[in-house]
């Protein structure tokens, strides 16, 4: 497994690895792969696009995914054009005629993993990426992911392939979860939501309410409702309490207080109402919860 770094020593590329980029950071695991059941990763990388850089293909020889963390461009993918910004993922597969057009004046940071396998054509087929491209609504979590294949795909070491081949099944799963229809993707309202998203994971322990959750967010709370119908799959309010849900179950065993007590320390001051919140998210009662957590500390 071999990494090329393009700065230090040039390297003879396969034919569909671009040279209008620069900054380079590639890994390669297997570029002949037998065909498998399974998912098995070709390679990937890292790439600064190069201000002329223009990619037109009528074939492709595996499946891949792309992600740009920075700069802006186009994607004409089976003869439909998405937009490329930060946040942006999409994919191509082999028979599928696709354009990656760089924008000069806001050039493009961007990953890509190639890979193959039944399981991964399945993935792909059940994704939003078999339209092309999606906008993320959190598009840290697709960043983390590819930086995993990068340390992963130059080790050289017992399990590298595999744990590849699993980070690529996360990677849709993932994109799958966090995905915005291009066409849905209005740049302004997507920060908007992002940052309301943040507002409330730093701020949870002091919200009680949909009401005070969209003041500490500076909007009202329909329109916060609204945002989070169009890039979340839950309500604000259910994000807010699943938080609270959270700390609730590390308070219950890490903490020796009594129910009563955390939920008083959560805002709950009815402990009946408590509980059935609590059930709701996690489906056992807060004094079930606790004999299982101490059955398995007890290695009952």
């Amino acid at each position: 497994m071999d990494i090329i770094d393009r700065k230090s020593k040039p390297v003879a590329q396969p034919k569909f690895i671009s040279t209008q980029v620069s900054d380079v950071r590639y890994y390669y695991l297997d570029l002949r792969p037998a065909p498998t059941a399974g998912i098995t990763v070709v390679c990937g990388g890292r790439e600064r696009c190069n201000p002329e850089y223009v990619i037109s293909r009528r074939e492709f020889p595996f499946l891949s995914i792309e992600y740009v963390s920075q700069g802006r461009g186009e994607a004409k993918i089976a003869g439909q054009t998405f937009r490329l910004q930060a946040g942006s993922v999409f994919s191509y597969a082999p028979g599928v005629a696709h354009t990656i057009r760089n924008d000069p004046k806001d050039p493009m940071v961007k990953y890509f993993v190639d890979f193959t396998g039944k399981e991964a054509a399945r993935l792909l087929r059940d994704s939003p990426l078999r339209h092309g491209g999606v906008q993320l609504s959190a598009p840290g979590e697709i960043l983390d992911i590819f930086e995993d294949l990068q340390r992963q795909g130059v080790r050289d070491a017992p399990g590298s392939k595999a744990i590849c081949a699993a980070l690529v099944r996360l990677l849709i799963l993932k994109i799958t979860a966090l995905a915005v229809p291009e066409r849905e993707a209005d740049a302004r309202a997507l920060a908007t939501y992002q940052r309301c998203k943040r507002q409330i994971e730093q701020h949870f322990l002091g919200l009680r309410s949909l009401a005070q959750t969209a003041r500490a967010c500076h909007v009202d709370q329909a329109y916060l409702c609204r945002l989070f119908r169009r890039f979340d799959h839950q309500t604000p309010y259910r994000y807010l309490v699943r938080l609270k849900m959270n700390r609730v179950t590390e308070l219950l065993l890490g903490s020796g207080k009594l129910i009563k007590q955390v939920a008083e320390e959560l805002g709950f001051t009815d402990p009946y109402h408590f509980s059935r919140v609590f059930k709701s998210v996690h489906r056992v009662s807060p004094a079930q919860f606790i004999q299982v957590g101490h059955r398995r500390t007890d290695g009952k």
